[in-house]
């Protein structure tokens, strides 16, 4: 029969190798959340260079060149119209057509169109996420929440309560004639 004191013994090197065991997956859990706030911190940098670079251009627009052709001169239109070098999203304006945003503007526009058509509420993004079929992860959301926000920047969409998007006042949906 072992000895009282020979289990204590016993109970204490297992224990403490128990208590190593899991410093050690401290150590590497701690390392692994080191790794991930500094990657983090890279994409959060890399996002703030891109929304420098996608702001508007403080309304420098380029003039269009006056053209004795009715054609060139609505081609030109169309041009200005579109979406500047450093502007995904034009600012919006009576009569300015849907065709100048890119296909993920123009969707994320159309669906709180959708709603207003069926005379719903505003719109989340995670409720977008899943209109899209996307999965409802942070990172998916997040993108749309930062479109949707530059969208609300200029004058497409509407944002009456923090994260519930809606058609901006005199947004008109696709079919009509915006």
């Amino acid at each position: 029969m072992p000895s009282v004191v020979g289990l204590l013994e016993q109970h204490e090197l297992a224990a403490r190798r128990r208590g190593d065991g899991l410093r050690e997956e401290a150590d590497r859990i701690q390392a692994e959340l080191a790794a991930a706030e500094l990657e983090w911190q890279e994409w959060a940098i890399a996002r703030r260079r891109v929304d420098t670079v996608l702001a508007p251009d403080d309304g420098a627009a380029a003039e269009a060149k006056v053209t004795a052709d009715p054609q060139d001169a609505e081609v030109q239109s169309t041009l200005r119209d579109a979406a500047k070098p450093k502007s995904q999203v034009p600012v919006w304006r009576q009569g300015l057509a849907w065709s100048v945003l890119s296909v993920d503007y123009q969707r994320i526009v159309t669906a709180p169109a959708d709603r207003a058509r069926l005379h719903q509420g505003p719109l989340t993004c995670q409720e977008m996420a899943a209109v899209f079929g996307m999965d409802v992860v942070p990172a998916r959301m997040e993108a749309l929440r930062s479109k949707a926000k530059r969208l609300v920047a200029r004058g497409w969409l509407a944002e009456q309560q923090p994260g519930q998007f809606t058609l901006a006042a005199g947004v008109s949906g696709p079919g009509d004639g915006s």
